[in-house]
């Protein structure tokens, strides 16, 4: 079976897989590899593994060798001249009266490619500032168009919880998120309060979403009819984790029972 290796090259990115060409490599080490993009400076994540014929993405790329103390040196001299690039950028931007914003740059590992990321209310023909920036930076340019939510895993910073936000910590991929998730877990339906630094729903969202729909397989819904013991009434409240329901009697008395001890009418 053959042997692959999981590559990721930016911190909470995707994890691509490639052939280890031989190496002997372990989680952890920096390596050097060749992508679409030409060389590729990346660190093993996922350890040396057998995997089936038909689970492999072809074509797999060779490993070309472990990064040595001069290829570190490159990435950071890259790091530092595509922070420049930036400001450089930017500039540009003012210059050609563009309605768009640099959010980041970053250079290839060989430096045959500067890529600029930008956001924009819409289409923006930058085919002027394309040729302006090649003329200054004498490599071939591309500029990637990106929306808000990769924009604040690019920047990051603190979300609502107080803890770095998720989307720039260790989220690989985002999911899509819908307030029927907010609204399953009973949480408030001001945007303020559940949307992150994106401007969209948190990302978080997801996590218990799984956990809430187990839970409340067999509960009654808000606003329904059932029969408990003390007789009919309708659930004015639910609580999911404790498994409990409020229902408010003909009487208009608020009763609290266990979910499983209520049943509708018709049972």
């Amino acid at each position: 079976m053959p042997e692959i290796v999981g590559i990721r090259f930016k911190k909470a990115s995707k994890v691509y897989s490639f052939d280890p060409g031989g190496h002997d490599l372990r989680v952890g080490d920096d390596v050097i590899v060749e992508t679409a993009r030409g060389l590729s400076f990346g660190k093993v994540i996922v350890g040396p593994t057998e995997v089936g014929e038909g689970d492999i993405v072809k074509p797999l790329r060779p490993v070309i060798r472990r990064a040595s103390d001069v290829d570190r040196e490159r990435l950071s001299e890259n790091e530092e001249r595509a922070l420049a690039a930036r400001s450089i950028c930017e500039e540009k931007v003012k210059d050609h009266d563009l309605e768009m914003q640099v959010v980041d740059a970053e250079y290839s590992f060989d430096r045959n490619q500067l890529i600029f990321y930008f956001t924009a209310d819409g289409r923006v023909d930058f085919r002027e500032l394309v040729r302006d920036l090649a003329g200054t930076f004498h490599t071939r340019i591309e500029l990637r168009q990106i929306g808000v939510r990769d924009e604040a895993k690019m920047i990051g910073g603190m979300g609502p919880c107080g803890r770095v936000c998720c989307c720039t910590s260790f989220l690989c991929e985002f999911s899509p998120i819908s307030i029927r998730m907010a609204k399953r877990q009973n949480l408030s339906l001001n945007p303020a309060k559940i949307s992150g630094l994106c401007g969209r729903l948190m990302c978080c969202l997801q996590f218990e979403d799984s956990t809430y729909k187990n839970l409340q397989k067999g509960m009654p819904r808000t606003g329904s009819r059932v029969v408990t013991d003390d007789g009919v009434g309708k659930v004015v409240r639910t609580n999911t984790l404790d498994g409990k329901v409020q229902v408010r009697m003909e009487d208009d008395e608020t009763m609290t029972y266990d979910a499983e001890d209520v049943s509708r009418p018709e049972d």
